[in-house]
């Protein structure tokens, strides 16, 4: 039985429609990529997953562990044991890191945390991800640097160890080594819990320490491909642009169309108001 099923899922925001008809099915201990052009909407499929808020599903269902959580909120999913790692991890002043791992944990077990397993665990992994004991100490993200903030979300990955992970753009803003020390985490989550992952990226460099089982392309809000492992190689070779649909292209062409028409009819009316003015 697939651990995470999508199904015709559908997501607006506000008056926007964003996913459109989306079915995915990911496996226990499966690693899925998903890539695509910006704005394609991968963000939005992670957050929907997780039960943000500001994402309304209007259509469709998602089933985690064989229960129905399409309604669920993100805090009954994360007990559940979906992660989301931040494109963008936020601050939070006056929260250590080594408080709010050690508070979630308990949040989603439900269990009182031992203590001294629980900081002889925290420092083994901060060893993994070559992080200093001292950032434990320091608020949340707080005046972390972009390669911090990213190391901060896998080091709470493997602490709280969860049954799928999504991580999005994680790669992004990292040097090369700071990447292949993310990747290593990653995979040591795979390895240390045999967790599912539905990877968001533009880069290939965090899967170098990664087995992916089946990658997606989104484009406009839908899955338009699907492959395994070597479909990233072609894109890495031949771009994105093979797999977009003619009619995706051609709605796309129609909306630039429409948008350089308005634009040309406002600047139109724009000067035809500038010159009544100075007629009077």
């Amino acid at each position: 039985m697939a651990l995470v099923e999508i199904q015709n899922l559908s997501t607006a925001v506000g008056d926007k429609q964003i996913l459109k008809n989306i079915n995915l099915s990911i496996n226990p201990g499966e690693t899925h990529v998903l890539m695509g052009p910006n704005g394609a909407g991968k963000s939005t499929l992670g957050y929907t997953l997780m039960g943000s808020p500001e994402y309304s599903v209007t259509g469709g269902k998602i089933v985690f562990d064989g229960e129905d959580i399409t309604d669920s909120g993100a805090d009954v999913r994360a007990k559940k044991g979906i992660f989301l790692s931040f494109q963008e991890p936020l601050e939070v002043p006056g929260v250590s890191l080594e408080s709010f791992i050690r508070s979630s944990m308990q949040q989603v077990t439900g269990q009182k945390i031992k203590l001294m397993q629980f900081a002889k665990d925290l420092e083994k992994n901060m060893d993994f991800l070559k992080m200093a004991h001292s950032y434990a100490e320091r608020d949340l993200n707080v005046g972390f640097s972009g390669g911090e903030k990213k190391k901060s979300e896998i080091l709470q990955l493997l602490m709280l160890k969860p049954k799928f992970a999504i991580l999005d753009e994680t790669d992004s803003g990292l040097d090369v080594d700071a990447c292949r020390i993310v990747s290593a985490g990653i995979a040591e989550y795979m390895k240390s819990c045999g967790g599912s992952l539905l990877i968001i990226t533009h880069s290939t460099r965090i899967l170098e320490s990664l087995t992916v089982d089946h990658t997606h392309i989104m484009v406009k809000g839908n899955l338009v491909h699907s492959g395994d492992g070597t479909l990233i190689e072609k894109i890495n070779r031949e771009g994105f642009d093979q797999f977009i649909p003619q009619e995706v292209k051609d709605a796309e062409r129609k909306e630039k169309l429409a948008a350089a028409a308005k634009a040309a009819m406002d600047a139109i009316k724009n000067s035809v108001k500038k010159e009544d003015i100075l007629d009077k």
